[in-house]
């Protein structure tokens, strides 16, 4: 199965395709440049390198949130233009679960971690198993402060992973002590090859032009819509699952 996976939930942008398990080609920046120019050139060079055309792809692998508002609509968007026109497969993959999986030790709790601003962040709770994962707490938006106390009554190592992590790295440690660990560099950034490998097991979308980002909290226009209109529950301007 030829794929191609992108995620343009943050700052960093990768791409890559795969045939089944093997890394065919991937490209990964981590610069301030808008994901919206850079995406269909990385896209289309990564084809060429690899002599495939748009027709040869059998599924499309986006990491699908939590992240950059923009950033989820621009690879969702490519995704979902790309498998409705091909006919192809279209598959999303939590963002913050791509990322834990970059730590392949099995055993380990793993928390990938999005700053989400004002002393919040976007994160989980997984645990690599010998036959896939373990969820052991799903994606939210959550307050560092309750972060932390999850954590805690754990009682166990955790390793973090992202580069937001230093953000908050000295108040994790104040708290977790000799539990916080972090990983190694190059594990802070997406990988759209381990991205594209996550998309290999998951199910398909039935409709790729109801597939949506998975936001995991309110946009700054809802949040003033509902100030404005607190009686009112009507779809928001956003969709989200």
């Amino acid at each position: 199965m030829k794929v191609l996976a992108l995620d343009t939930s943050n700052r960093p942008l990768s791409a890559a395709v795969l045939n089944d398990n093997q890394l065919l080609a991937m490209t990964t920046t981590n610069i301030r440049k808008n994901h919206s120019i850079q995406l269909l050139p990385i896209v289309e060079d990564l084809l060429k390198q690899t002599g495939l055309s748009p027709n040869d792809l059998d599924r499309i692998v986006v990491a699908q949130g939590p992240g950059s508002y923009t950033g989820l609509r621009i690879a969702t968007t490519t995704a979902k233009t790309l498998a409705y026109t091909l006919d192809i497969d279209l598959v999303g993959i939590s963002s913050l679960k791509a990322l834990a999986a970059n730590v392949n030790d099995t055993g380990r709790i793993i928390v990938p971690l999005f700053d989400a601003r004002r002393d919040n962040v976007f994160t989980g709770i997984y645990q690599r198993t010998t036959t896939g994962w373990d969820t052991l707490m799903e994606d939210r938006h959550i307050s560092v402060k309750h972060l932390v106390a999850n954590l805690v009554e754990m009682k166990a190592p955790v390793w973090f992973v992202g580069q937001d992590v230093a953000i908050y790295a000295e108040t994790l440690k104040l708290q977790l002590a000799d539990n916080f660990h972090q990983v190694s560099h190059a594990e802070n950034l997406p990988n759209a090859f381990v991205l594209g490998q996550l998309g290999l097991q998951a199910t398909p979308v039935e409709h790729p032009f109801n597939f949506v980002p998975k936001y995991l909290r309110l946009t700054e226009a809802e949040v003033e819509w509902k100030k404005k209109h607190p009686h009112e529950d009507t779809k928001p301007y956003v969709e989200r699952n």
